[in-house]
């Protein structure tokens, strides 16, 4: 009888906790140091558990939210829903021990352990500082089979600590932390997708050479100080082709309702068309701008529409990710599946399109229903001023198609 009622009284402590269970065992709340085995790299990185079991994963100021962890048995599971991945952990008392996985079990697993009550990232670099990279400068991804690719990388010192990000035509890098040391500087990031990490040497001259280590792989890049460093116009890259001035499509959404430009609901309004992705990471970004911008401007006599292009296209995994990133950003527009996330099956599924680049892209349509301006690409809060002029200049933009 008193198994039994300690049973029950199991379950409804598992209950109450909406997926966190609390065992006298094991006391994970506080903040975490953990550390990815991946392509013969250590990548650090830091998040914090709170008492109700939400996961926050720390990356320079940002603390980006995960879901709910679950404790079952002597292990640990942290749910990282927006990229289809999960991290199981066994838990062995102040440690963990496990793999950051996809949640339907493919592609390869990395190893991760993580420690308690560390928050220090990179615990075991230390020396002395040789030189401050506080700036801006023109970076070169370079590449074995293809051309190289250009970004601005944005710096930012306050002794041997670091915080940086870089700005590439398909987006920013987000919130990158790391530390200095001597003439070397390390760097990484995780929120859920793939663990990220750089590591570069400062020369004396101040040049920067180093590579990117990300789960597909190693990139090296160059770097030169240049407070003037740009990237082209995020205005200039996609365009429509010759013959065209608006934009069709016929898309469903998670209940199979066809959504197009012509409908009633969009006649003589300004529309924005954001081409994004529950799985992307400056996708994350632009929803958390959209989504309140859009409540706040709705009443001015404009719609926005969301064409997703996600992993898969069965209907079950496109209409819980959907509803999903719905739900997180109170997203109050409409959304619609648009296919794969493929960027050459974007282009096939809109042919007015010269080219599809990157996720986001942002397509502002005037109250006539043509295509006044598209924008590729997107830089986040991680940005700072780009950031804000991204803001600035969206907002002009949309003032002015709503005065024509």
């Amino acid at each position: 009888m008193k198994s039994f009622i300690a049973y029950v009284a199991g379950i409804l402590i598992f209950l109450s906790n909406a997926g966190f269970v609390r065992n006298s065992n094991f006391n994970l709340t506080g903040i975490w140091r953990g550390v990815f085995s991946s392509n013969n790299y250590k990548i650090p990185f830091n998040f914090q558990i709170k008492a109700d079991g939400t996961v926050y994963f720390l990356n320079a100021e940002e603390k980006f939210p995960s879901g709910k962890a679950k404790i079952i048995g002597d292990s640990l599971f942290i749910p990282l829903d927006p990229f289809d991945n999960e991290l199981a952990f066994s838990i062995r008392g102040n440690s963990l021990q496990g793999i950051l996985r996809k949640q339907d079990g493919s592609g390869s697993p990395i190893p991760v352990e993580a420690e308690k009550g560390k928050k220090i990232r990179f615990e075991n670099i230390a020396g002395t500082v040789n030189s401050n990279i506080t700036g801006t400068y023109d970076i070169t991804f370079k590449s074995t089979v293809g051309a190289d690719e250009k970004a601005v990388g944005l710096f930012i010192q306050n002794g041997n600590q670091l915080r940086a990000t870089f700005l590439r035509v398909t987006g920013d890098s987000r919130y990158l932390e790391g530390v200095v040391s001597g003439n070397e500087f390390y760097l990484s990031s995780f929120i859920g997708s793939s663990p990220v990490y750089y590591h570069g040497v400062v020369s004396s001259d101040h040049k920067l050479s180093g590579e990117s280590v990300f789960a597909r792989g190693t990139q090296s890049f160059l770097g030169d100080p240049n407070e003037e460093a740009t990237l082209p116009d995020a205005f200039g890259l996609t365009y429509l082709k010759e013959g065209y001035h608006s934009l069709s499509f016929s898309f469903p959404d998670v209940n199979g309702k066809l959504i197009s430009l012509s409908d009633d609901k969009y006649k003589n309004k300004v529309v924005i068309i954001t081409i994004t992705g529950s799985w992307c990471p400056n996708c994350i970004d632009e929803a958390s701008f959209l989504a309140p911008w859009y409540i706040k401007n709705k009443s001015r006599g404009v719609e926005a529409i969301a064409i997703h292009y996600e992993r898969k296209t069965d209907s079950a995994f496109t209409a819980k990710a959907i509803s999903r990133f719905r739900k997180k950003y109170d997203i109050r527009y409409d959304q619609v599946i648009g296919g794969l996330a493929d960027k050459q099956k974007v282009a096939s599924s809109l042919p007015a399109l010269n080219t599809f680049l990157a996720f986001p892209t942002t397509i502002f349509i005037d109250k006539k229903g043509n295509v006044a301006k598209i924008h590729t690409g997107y830089s986040g809060p991680a940005t700072g001023k780009h950031y804000q002029e991204f803001q600035k200049e969206f907002n002009e933009t949309v003032d002015s198609l709503l005065q024509q």
